[in-house]
């Protein structure tokens, strides 16, 4: 007998956040809760919060009271990043019912059942739904390491995610193992700063291989490294075909006295030997960063600066975003704050460089035969990623949902490639 409690947990932020979201799903789940969308009616509703930057706090606070909206009688919980930084603020929003920031969110299913909010258990289900409910993709996320003591000048993460702790390999293999009995075919390891992984003297390459070499995944990817962590010892590892050729570095500026400014442990020159030692060895492999416009006392030598750096480095992806000031982190006391009007002009002529850079990277791939981890259908046409981080679109009547189906890229399609069977192209060659 399942519980009736419709519950819907929403998500905000980076890949740590989704991947601690997809925990409580399958403990709620587990459990035996309704797990529902949150524009279905619910009665419980979990936001996963976001506190990265001033939008991100806005968007949280957002979705809050638009669930409450919808579900005037629903409860509702704020739990992760911004909870933890602002709970007392987030505590007197009527909209609000309960706050547990980062050391209390995981314990959020039974802290609801001792308030009440919920029956008592009737029952657990045999099978998951969890791939298949809708706020879970294809593609796993699981988290191995979490905290961070790098205190960028700019970063709120490291007073929010106060912890540095390292998963073992024996809990992350036991995870990943869950995952491909439950159909996965793509691994994704997350966490707030991965590189630094070390378990019991295990590291991040140690760790790779013992996955690999333990358990059946097809396809393994990282979310994101720092460039001083790329070394021959790691990079040469991606021998192995089922580890995706995609690399994520945070450049965040192309200017070396931003970057000191930042507080941030490399120079540009240290990059730029990253990216050669990864490029060097993978010809076909995507490389994404992020870009932060508009911290204090950017000038518009340093800004271009950065604009060269990014256009000289070919990102297969770039993600832009106009500083942002966090409380009580360094940036926010610094003098020369750049204006608004300005951050404005830099994001969109970064924005522009960033389509173009991710289109030449595209179009290198055409003609090219790749597999593509096929994810949604919409109006009749799948979408998918190749291990390099291609959107691949394709029309297709079959059921292709998690699967690893080869394509051949054929043309541009909006922010990805339009990708044909083999079969077709035999076809469209004889008609």
């Amino acid at each position: 007998m399942l519980r009736n409690t419709r519950v819907a947990l929403d998500t905000l932020g980076c890949k740590l956040n989704q991947a601690e979201t997809e925990l409580l799903v399958r403990e709620f789940a587990k459990a035996g809760y309704q797990l529902v969308s949150a524009t279905d009616e619910v009665d419980i509703y979990i936001l996963n919060t976001c506190t990265v930057t001033h939008i991100a706090d806005r968007k949280s606070r957002h979705l809050l009271r638009l669930a409450q909206r919808r579900n005037p009688n629903a409860f509702i919980v704020a739990i992760g990043c911004y909870a933890q930084r602002a709970s007392e603020m987030l505590s007197r929003l009527d909209e609000v019912d309960l706050v547990l920031g980062n050391s209390q969110k995981q314990h959020v299913l039974s802290l609801l059942e001792e308030r009440g909010c919920m029956p008592q258990s009737f029952g657990v289900q045999d099978e998951l739904p969890s791939r298949h409910y809708s706020n879970l993709r294809n593609r796993a996320f699981i988290k191995i390491q979490n905290g961070c003591d790098n205190f960028c000048a700019y970063c709120i993460v490291p007073l929010v995610r106060t912890e540095k702790k390292s998963l073992s390999a024996e809990q992350i293999i036991t995870e990943v193992r869950a995952r491909i009995a439950e159909g996965y075919k793509e691994v994704v390891l997350t966490g707030t700063d991965i590189g630094s992984y070390n378990h019991n003297g295990l590291k991040l390459r140690e760790l790779l291989e013992r996955i690999l070499a333990e358990t059946d995944v097809r396809r393994l990817r990282l979310s994101s490294l720092q460039p001083q962590e790329i070394t021959n010892e790691l990079v040469d590892f991606w021998h192995e075909p089922r580890l995706c050729c995609h690399f994520h570095l945070s450049l965040q500026s192309g200017s070396n006295e931003v970057l000191g400014r930042m507080k941030r442990h490399y120079s540009t020159q240290d990059f730029e030997r990253a990216v050669a030692l990864i490029r060097s060895l993978m010809p076909e492999v995507a490389i994404t960063t992020d870009i932060i416009v508009g911290f204090p006392g950017e000038t518009d030598s340093e800004f271009q600066e950065s604009y060269s750096f990014c256009q000289k480095t070919a990102f297969a992806r770039i993600h832009v975003f106009p500083y942002s000031s966090r409380p009580t982190t360094a940036a926010a006391q610094m003098p020369k704050q750049v204006t608004t009007r300005v951050k404005k002009q830099r994001s969109q002529k970064m924005l522009i460089l960033a389509e173009e850079s991710a289109l030449k990277f595209r179009e290198q791939f055409l003609g090219k035969i790749m597999p593509v981890l096929w994810e949604q259908k919409s109006n009749g046409i799948w979408l998918g990623l190749s291990d390099n981080y291609i959107k691949v679109y394709i029309r297709n009547d079959n059921d292709l949902t998690n699967e690893l189906l080869a394509v051949k890229l054929v043309k541009i399609y909006k922010d990805g490639v339009w990708g044909e069977a083999e079969n077709e192209t035999d076809k469209r060659k004889e008609t």
